[in-house]
């Protein structure tokens, strides 16, 4: 699998393979990982106040050994600044069409392609809403793992887990810090995302982000990739994955 920002260099077959998918999903996510000896010119850049920021607590689950990671299931709750906690249970890879038409229309559920330079992927998160003590209790040990999630989430995870794995097998790693900052371009039409991730070790993640609909997506993409390279933001560094990040840094 291979895309970037926008859509030169991609094969026929992969831009197929990432048409069908937008066609297919709920929204699109445009992601941009900024090397790290360049987030603090990118910040400057694009006039980035951390004071601004809305600060988050995430929290991943799995088993030591990562099999939920291994057969692509992620399961994350989160902590956020004055705003309710939520959790979430997400499969990728995934092809929209051959989902069931059923779970396409249970609340919470949604399919989303993630789209990053050097890659593009499909997922299917089913999602819950919870008050700003939810996460703390579990966190703490106060109440069970399970009471995180709605009973289509357990549903969604029993389903595709590996055999044998239940929820509470999983281990807590983290939290990861987060600052999280909505900014606008006067350039673009799209609301722009910028999530700083600091971990234990100090190294952070920076990433860029902005949501469209999927009849909008190319479009975006372009838009969103000549404003970046306007303000000087590198689209050819390596690109990291802030979910594994976590999960390797957790379990090493």
């Amino acid at each position: 699998m291979a895309t970037s920002i926008a859509t030169p260099g991609l094969s026929n077959e992969q831009f197929e393979e990432l048409s069908a998918l937008i066609k297919d999903a709920d929204s699109v996510e445009l992601k941009l990982t900024v090397p790290e000896d360049q987030q603090r010119s990118a910040v400057a850049a694009l006039a980035l106040d951390p004071l601004d920021a809305q600060i988050r607590q995430v929290f991943f689950f799995d088993t030591p050994d990562l099999k939920l990671n291994g057969h692509g299931l992620v399961v994350r709750a989160r902590r956020v600044q004055k705003k309710g906690d939520d959790s979430v249970v997400k499969l990728r890879p995934v092809v929209p069409s051959e989902l069931p038409a059923s779970l396409r229309t249970t609340p919470g559920f949604g399919v989303e392609v993630d789209a990053m330079p050097g890659g593009f992927v499909c997922s299917a998160s089913m999602k819950r809403a919870m008050d700003g003590t939810a996460v703390k209790s579990v966190i703490y040990g106060d109440k069970k793992l399970k009471k995180l999630f709605s009973k289509e989430q357990r549903a969604f995870f029993t389903e595709r887990a590996p055999e044998g794995v239940t929820l509470e097998d999983l281990t807590v790693l983290g939290p990861i810090f987060v600052l999280k900052l909505r900014f606008t371009a006067k350039q673009i039409a799209q609301r722009l995302v910028a999530e700083l991730w600091l971990y234990p070790d100090g190294s952070r993640i920076l990433e860029l982000s902005t949501k469209a609909l999927p009849s909008q997506a190319f479009q975006v993409a372009a838009e969103a990739r000549a404003f970046l390279m306007e303000r000087g933001v590198d689209l050819s560094g390596e690109q990291q994955t802030k979910t594994r990040t976590a999960l390797e840094f957790f379990t090493r």
